[in-house]
């Protein structure tokens, strides 16, 4: 497992979705078909920084072993937000079909879940 590819690789991720929903939150909304108003645009904020705190997170964490005990709560916390984020989109999939943006989120939370997943329930392997 790659756990240094895994963390940086999502802290990517979750560095431009928070990036976007913190700086740009009307835009984003407007692309949703969603009125930009003030408790929407505050929340949507709101959940932006907390994207980027976790994107810090699992950026100063990928040197970090991880797996099995080692890291648990960071691997617990990446494979809870992934997992129910990743649920959520499918619920609400059926309503989006015809949005590419919404199957390519779901396919990444699919693929992180997963990925975190195995990690959370694997000891790490060793380099050598």
């Amino acid at each position: 497992m790659q756990t240094r590819l895994m963390m940086g690789s999502s802290a990517a991720f979750m560095a431009a979705l928070g990036l976007v929903a913190t700086f740009a939150p009307q835009e984003l909304l407007r692309h949703f078909d969603v009125a930009p108003h003030g408790a929407v645009v505050l929340i949507t904020e709101i959940a932006g920084a907390l994207y980027l705190g976790f994107a810090y997170l699992n950026w100063m964490a990928r040197g970090n072993a991880i797996g099995g005990i080692y890291s648990r709560p960071i691997a617990m916390g990446n494979f809870l937000h992934f997992v129910v984020v990743g649920a959520t989109l499918i619920r609400s999939a059926a309503g989006w079909m015809g949005r590419p943006e919404i199957l390519a989120m779901l396919l990444v939370y699919v693929i992180y879940s997963a990925w975190f997943g195995l990690t959370l329930f694997r000891s790490p392997r060793s380099s050598a």
